[in-house]
């Protein structure tokens, strides 16, 4: 069943910021945006409406909807916050998910190994995005899981920045596939101290990296 259109909307344009094709600064118009994708401007406004809820965009005075700009400070927030509930929910997971569940990491992680192999930017987000999405289902908190999700589009984005700049650094893909494969060691062990330290360092190290490439780290 297809999605109602307002969320076609939504993630049409998430997507595009995400990916970059809407670019840091670049203002929104509704005229522009109900031409291009063929909907009414209320459809428009309630997709802007819960990309500022997201974080994506900004309203500014006299301007309208803009892309929020990247910059290390908010990359320093994002990365700190993540590290904090990515933490607890690979705690979670320990804890609380069932065999399927952690079946269904396992695979992820397959799809995100093969996907560093081939060498593509975008595969390798899908496929790492796929497998925090298993992640934050199988925590069993709706709280935090909706917390999550909500970060998740900020996440996304700042994850899209660190996977496909030029200058990314090989060490910090190994670093990512081994840190990733012993949080699921952690996991399948209900060692959920060591799941919760493991996941955090991972999310300090993509900090790490992104902030280096912003030329605000080492």
């Amino acid at each position: 069943m297809a999605a109602p259109l307002r969320q076609q909307v939504v993630d049409h344009l998430r997507e595009a910021i995400i990916a970059g094709r809407i670019e840091p600064g670049q203002r929104l118009i509704e005229r522009e945006l109900t031409d291009m994708l063929a909907v009414s401007r209320t459809v428009i406004r309630e997709a802007l409406r819960q990309l500022e809820t997201e974080g994506l965009i900004v309203l500014i005075p006299n301007k309208g909807p803009v892309v929020r700009e990247l910059s290390p400070a908010e990359a320093h927030d994002v990365y700190r916050i993540r590290s904090l509930l990515e933490g607890l929910a690979a705690r979670l997971f320990a804890e609380n998910a069932d065999e399927a569940m952690i079946s269904q990491l396992e695979a992820a992680l397959d799809d995100v190994i093969a996907a560093y192999e081939k060498g593509g930017a975008g595969e390798i987000m899908n496929m790492k995005n796929k497998f925090y999405d298993i992640l934050y289902r199988g925590v069993m908190s709706e709280t935090l899981t909706s917390i999550l999700v909500t970060l998740n589009a900020r996440i996304r984005r700042w994850r899209a920045v660190g996977l496909a700049h030029p200058k990314r650094s090989g060490d910090r893909s190994r670093e990512s596939v081994a840190n990733l494969g012993a949080m699921l060691r952690a996991i399948r062990n209900r060692d959920a101290d060591t799941a919760e330290r493991i996941t955090r360092e991972e999310a300090e190290g993509a900090a790490h990296e992104v902030l280096r490439l912003l030329g605000s780290g080492p």
